[in-house]
């Protein structure tokens, strides 16, 4: 029950998609709580953006499978989907007859810009934490590169990078065993 409440409040009072749902995620999952690392995190981050669906919603369901197996992952998921069904449906309802009117447009413009810096403070946060080398820098820099300015695939930065992770660590470890 308390994974099924702790992923509802997140999907309840977290707003602006998956991506705001991480600093949510982190203080929640990662600080408070402890059930899972910075790295798991980021690690269900980058499984859950290589998969099919919503992030924060794969996100939820790696942290309750991880916490109480196929049930957990089931009531986590349930918990994180919960709100936006309920929330949506009840704004689909009414959305049409006051979307026109400026203070509610304003409103969403207001919610955009929060939503962006919380979306930026994350990125500095995880990027402190993930990149410890040069290799890290190299990586994060085309990375972006490849999806922001090239428009290319996030699965594509994700497979490379997972390659040239491999490919560094194997040299590394190699050339341990040659000394």
């Amino acid at each position: 029950m308390n994974l099924f409440i702790i992923f509802f409040r997140i999907g309840a009072f977290t707003f602006g998609g998956g991506y705001a749902m991480l600093p949510a995620l982190q203080m929640e999952l990662v600080e408070k709580r402890s059930w899972v690392s910075d790295e798991e995190i980021l690690d269900y981050y980058a499984i859950g953006q290589c998969t099919p669906g919503i992030i924060a919603i794969n996100t939820a369901t790696f942290v309750g499978y991880k916490r109480k197996g196929l049930i957990g992952g089931i009531v986590a998921t349930l918990g994180m989907v919960a709100p936006s069904l309920i929330i949506i449906t009840t704004i689909a309802a009414f959305f049409k007859h006051f979307q026109d009117i400026e203070v509610v447009q304003r409103a969403f413009g207001g919610i955009r810009v929060v939503v962006a810096a919380l979306i930026a403070n994350t990125v500095i946060r995880m990027a402190s934490r993930s990149i410890k080398d040069w290799l890290g820098i190299i990586l994060f820099a085309l990375a972006f590169l490849m999806v922001a300015i090239f428009k290319l695939s996030p699965i594509v930065a994700i497979v490379a990078s997972s390659i040239t992770g491999i490919i560094y660590c194997r040299n590394m470890d190699f050339g341990e065993n040659d000394i």
